[in-house]
């Protein structure tokens, strides 16, 4: 399968590449199948792909790369529509955003991710987490999101 897309033009994809986020995301509840796509520049930062909106792309980062004491606490219920077998098989992916002078990223509601079943969900975390924690990455790295 493939999909001529805004940022990276044509993308093939297999079906198994495919992550469903069910209640999509918030803003984008159209949104619901994306594909995971390298960065150009390295391994820090990655691409969700929507396939179903071309247009749509979101910059991803794992955040303990930059925030090294990061742990996520949600409440169960949160955890349930992705099926996880256990806390571990669950893979947790903070959204970039930039500005035109600073890039941040959203600690307090992630996406988790559970690649064995192809499942996503954005989560609210509990506690004191920013929503716009600052990233001392190159604003080049990751050019424009759409």
């Amino acid at each position: 399968m493939e999909v001529q897309t805004a940022r990276f033009g044509f993308v093939e994809y297999a079906a198994d590449d495919v992550l469903r986020f069910p209640e999509g995301l918030p803003g984008l509840a159209g949104c619901r199948d994306w594909v995971i796509l390298a960065g150009r520049h390295g391994d820090a930062v990655a691409w969700m792909q929507c396939v179903s909106h071309p247009e749509v792309a979101l910059a991803v980062v794992a955040p303990r790369r930059f925030v090294p004491g990061y742990q996520l606490r949600v409440a169960p219920r949160e955890l349930e529509p992705l099926w996880l077998d256990s806390l571990e098989s669950a893979h947790v992916l903070a959204i970039v955003s930039r500005t035109q002078r600073s890039l941040s990223v959203n600690l307090k509601a992630p996406v988790v991710v559970n690649a064995r079943r192809r499942l996503g969900r954005q989560v609210i975390g509990n506690g004191d987490l920013p929503l716009r924690h600052p990233l001392t990455v190159a604003v080049s790295t990751l050019g424009r999101t759409a």
